[in-house]
């Protein structure tokens, strides 16, 4: 399942090496609503991972962007215990400036040729 958001980077994390061949990187968007007359603002920590770790590199903290990203969820057994953790995976991040001027861009539609000027020469 993939998901979006945009909100402004507040936060960003060092690479963290977990194994020889695996490292993660964490970062923090802020997302504020408007709920029923009050302002509630949300800080949501997302991962990276692999090549991906460079990622929030490109972006200032207080830039809103706009992250892609997916839920996964794991579970393991420690000490006869049952252990459960939730991550967002980010995997895409870009400007949320650039994302909506893709958007306008996205929606224009160019006029249709006019019918008079399309040739009546078919064989069919």
């Amino acid at each position: 399942m993939s998901y979006e958001i945009t909100g402004k980077l507040v936060a960003r994390f060092d690479v963290v090496q977990r194994t020889e061949t695996f490292k993660t990187r964490e970062f923090v968007i802020e997302k504020s609503e408007e709920i029923g007359g009050r302002t509630i603002t949300n800080y949501v920590k997302f991962q990276c991972v692999q090549d991906k770790t460079a990622m929030p590199d490109r972006f200032t903290i207080g830039e809103t962007v706009k992250v892609q990203f997916n839920i996964k969820g794991t579970k393991w057994v420690k000490d006869g215990k049952e252990n459960y953790i939730t991550n967002l995976d980010a995997w895409r991040m870009e400007s949320a400036k650039l994302s909506d001027m893709n958007a306008t861009a996205g929606n224009y539609i160019p006029d249709a040729p006019a019918t008079d000027t399309i040739a009546d020469d078919l064989p069919f």
